[in-house]
């Protein structure tokens, strides 16, 4: 029986959402989300200890093999863009303690990969969540919904047959590294 657990983070510097996956035999089950808010702590360094804290918490808790955290998207305020970093690296330098390997979504990636469609609502994303982990979510945990979503990203990039050495990659990569099935 093969097992993984992923570990989603979906980091912000007001709420930090996480979600844990279980796969065993290539099959996804929800095992636990939650959220960090942080909104009333306006010490910004503070927040990124409470950061650690958390993520190290989570990792002791439910032992996981993997975390798979929300890169932070472009935008049009370099401060935001600035702060969503620090707050995905306390999170990364948690991980890397625990001994966890991190790997990086993008969150259109995610939300493709969980709906189809790389625009898709939180709801969208929450309802395709319930759905494909057979459990209900509260909608007051979107940001822990969204740490799900990048979880179970996780776990399609892995089992997907064009995912090389961990890494998503595309046929190029995919034709170089399996000559033996493409036909000439």
């Amino acid at each position: 029986m093969e097992e993984t657990i992923i570990l989603g983070i979906d980091p912000g510097t007001n709420i930090l959402g996480f979600g844990v996956v279980r796969v065993v035999n290539r099959k996804p089950e929800y095992v636990d989300m939650g959220v960090l808010d942080m909104r009333k702590d306006k010490d910004p360094y503070r927040k990124l200890r409470q950061i650690y804290d958390t993520v190290t918490e989570v990792c002791r808790n439910y032992h996981p093999t993997v975390v798979a955290l929300e890169s932070p998207f472009y935008g049009k305020n370099a401060q935001v863009i600035l702060k969503l970093g620090r707050a995905q690296g306390a999170a990364m330098i948690a991980a890397m303690e625990y001994g966890v390997e991190v790997f990086e979504y993008a969150p259109r990636k995610a939300k493709e990969a969980i709906t189809g469609n790389g625009a898709a609502s939180k709801e969208q994303v929450s309802m395709m969540l319930q759905k494909t982990l057979g459990v209900t979510l509260e909608d007051k945990f979107l940001d822990a919904t969204d740490a799900l979503a990048i979880a179970l990203c996780h776990h399609y990039q892995q089992s997907s047959p064009l995912a090389v050495k961990g890494k998503s990659s595309g046929w190029e990569a995919f034709v170089k590294n399996n000559p033996d099935r493409v036909k000439p």
